[in-house]
Order: C-alpha cells, then structure tokens, then sequence
C-alpha cells in the first residue's frame, strides 16, 4: 500500500500519456491502408494508354444464314484502326476485312468475304479496354448461284487486353446482317466470333 502511495501517481500520469498513443496507434496503419487503397484504385485506367494506332490480325468462326438454308465456318482477316482516349473512356474508328470459305447447307452457295467500317467506343479499365463496335458492313457472297456484293451493317462487342505496350489480344463477337441480298429476296445474316492479335503504335 505504501509503495503504492509512493508510486501510484507516476503510474497513472504514465498510463494517462499511454492511452491516446494506443488508440491513435491502431487507426495510423488503418488511415494509410485505406489511403493506399484509394491510389490504388485511382490508377486503376490511367496505367495504359489506348490513344495510337493498330494493325492487328483473326482468326474466328462464323455461322451464316441465307433464307432458309444455313452452315458454320472459318474465316480469318486483318484489321487495322485508330482510338483516342478521352478521361477513361476509348473512342475509335476502323476497318477490317475477313476472308470466309462458308459453304450454305454443302451447295455451291457461300459467303466469301465481309468488310467493316468500324466505330467503336469502350471504357478504358487500364490494360484491358471493353467496348462495343457497329458500323456498315459489305459482303460478298454466292446465292442462287450467283455472285453479289451487297452492304448491310454490324454491330457488337469485344474486348483487348495489352500485353505490353506495343502488342495486345483480343476477342470480338459480330452480328453482320444484309437484307435483300444483292437485289435478291433473300435475306443473309452472318454471326462471328474471332480472337485477334494487335501491334499499337
């Protein structure tokens, strides 16, 4: 009790002094936690830049309807554009052409080719760049037996993932329809999913 008398007033100016160090000292590690997750996600979209241009080419899969008959293929091409990239959202223009063999039902009609003027706009997620794309589209096919060119338009999504700053990869799912193919009374509608390598400069 004596030694308590003596020393009790020492110990509770120290714990008096303590105290506000030990709650002040667990909230320091959880202010710069939260505050480095808040720069973290504030450069989340701003660690890659989409603003250039592209050359890039695919390789996909299509599935053509014309009338009444239908078949499914491979068909491959070369694309090549521009975007700019405007507070974390990507504008863009381009064109792309893909060569297709797709026969309709084993007969002597076919889709041969389809090329796209293409516009598109995305949100810019830092290395990977979501968007949609639609524009005009021409085709050139065999129906009836025989061949025809025709413009119709697309539209659709996709998605480019940068592998570094010069090289990406990417996937794109279209829906390209033509009514009235060539004068005709056939209408051809052409769905495609491809997966592409691209090189930004």
């Amino acid at each position: 009790m004596h030694r308590f008398m003596k020393f009790g007033p020492a110990v509770l100016v120290a714990v008096s002094f303590a105290l506000p160090v030990q709650a002040d000292g667990p909230q320091a590690p959880v202010a710069l936690q939260e505050t480095s997750a808040v720069q973290q996600l504030s450069l989340i979209g701003s660690d890659y830049d989409w603003t250039g241009g592209y050359v890039g080419a695919a390789v996909g899969y299509g599935r053509v309807k014309a009338g009444s008959v239908k078949d499914n293929g491979v068909l491959y091409g070369l694309r090549a554009g521009y975007d700019w990239e405007m507070e974390g959202w990507v504008l863009g223009v381009g064109v792309d052409h893909d060569i297709a063999d797709i026969k309709l039902s084993g007969g002597s009609d076919k889709l041969k080719s389809i090329t796209r003027l293409k516009l598109r706009a995305g949100a810019d997620l830092g290395k990977v760049l979501v968007y949609a794309t639609a524009g005009p589209a021409r085709a050139k096919a065999r129906l009836g037996g025989r061949s025809s060119t025709d413009t119709g338009w697309f539209a659709g999504v996709g998605a480019d993932y940068a592998i570094d700053p010069q090289w990406t990869i990417g996937a794109e799912i279209l829906t390209n329809q033509f009514n009235k193919f060539g004068g005709s009374t056939t209408d051809l509608t052409a769905t495609t999913a491809s997966v592409n390598v691209g090189f930004r400069f």
